[in-house]
């Protein structure tokens, strides 16, 4: 069964680009992905920009209204996403447990219904 693991964590307390905090960190998702993928769950992962680089668009009475910035303001912003093949949400949760983020912010683990299509 596929799960989305959404990575939540607080942009104000991210390591510095360059610094060898934001080094150790990128290790450390690089080892997660890496087992992951050895362990046969990794379907795909991604890492965000930060939140400052994203478009919120809603359409209303037919017109597609933008805003700059994430939908909502929380301490917490999505910052990436794995995609894992697990048999159940127990292993969902072991997976997401291992995920550096969880150590200082939240992984929110999701079941996906599928892919959606529209009939031709």
């Amino acid at each position: 069964m596929l799960y989305l693991l959404l990575i939540y964590t607080n942009e104000d307390d991210a390591p510095e680009p360059g610094t060898p905090e934001q080094a150790t960190m990128w290790a450390e998702y690089g080892a997660y992905s890496d087992s992951a993928e050895r362990r046969g769950i990794l379907v795909d992962g991604k890492a965000l920009h930060p939140s400052t680089t994203a478009t919120t668009i809603r359409v209303r009475n037919g017109e597609t209204l933008t805003s700059d910035g994430p939908y909502a303001a929380t301490a917490e912003q999505l910052g990436g996403i794995y995609v894992v093949d697990v048999s159940d949400l127990d292993e969902a949760i072991d997976a997401a447990a291992g995920i550096p983020g969880a150590r200082h912010g939240a992984i929110e683990v999701r079941p996906i219904i599928g892919t959606v299509r529209v009939p031709a």
